[in-house]
């Protein structure tokens, strides 16, 4: 009995965080740009033709706004709203140290192999724009 009560409690888990995904992907957190940005970086994935352009704006060497823009699959656009939603405040290494295992914790469900592209690619993005405002 235990046992099924977990199986129910997982379901339900599960459930949230897809409906978590789905909130994130029609009411996206931080959408549009910026005009006054730091850096901005914009990728697309090929395979499936999702697109991500992510706006940072630094301040004191903290990240005091970012924005996101792009079209694409309930995963990217999602994975790009929760995204910008933890980076107030966080220094230049603190986002370098953002991993994919950061981005599929924050989606909370299990991202399959040809989606994993789609969860990366703001991450791939903001990366990207990283490195090249480093330089």
């Amino acid at each position: 009995m235990i046992h099924k009560f977990k199986d129910i409690v997982l379901i339900e888990e599960d459930e949230i965080y897809k409906e978590n995904v789905l909130d994130h992907y029609k009411n996206p957190r931080n959408f549009g740009s910026l005009k006054d940005y730091t850096f901005k970086s914009k990728e697309f994935n090929s395979s499936c033709g999702d697109e991500i352009e992510i706006f940072i704006k630094f301040k004191h060497s903290k990240i005091i706004e970012s924005k996101f823009i792009g079209r694409g699959c309930a995963i990217s656009q999602a994975s790009a709203s929760m995204l910008t939603d933890i980076l107030r405040g966080k220094t230049l290494d603190q986002v370098k140290s953002i991993h994919k295992k950061d981005i599929l914790e924050l989606l909370g469900i299990q991202v399959g192999i040809v989606r994993m592209n789609c969860a990366l690619l703001p991450l791939k993005s903001l990366h990207n724009g990283v490195n090249r405002y480093e330089k």
